[in-house]
């Protein structure tokens, strides 16, 4: 099962999250903006699981 790419930070609503390009997101996909997960101390406000980097995925492989 391959990750859910989504496109939009689930605090602000930024979109243009990039398969490709830098986002924060917790174990259960919950996904975030670099400056949403700085803003929350990389704690996901969803499930206070950890927020890490996002693998990126290369255009080819979207």
């Amino acid at each position: 099962m391959a990750l859910e790419m989504r496109t939009r930070c689930e605090r602000c609503a930024t979109a243009g999250l990039t398969p490709d390009g830098p986002a924060r997101i917790c174990s259960f996909e919950c996904t975030f903006c670099e400056a949403c997960g700085a803003a929350l101390g990389q704690t996901c406000p969803n499930c206070g699981g950890e927020l890490v980097p996002r693998p990126r995925r290369t255009p080819a492989a979207a």
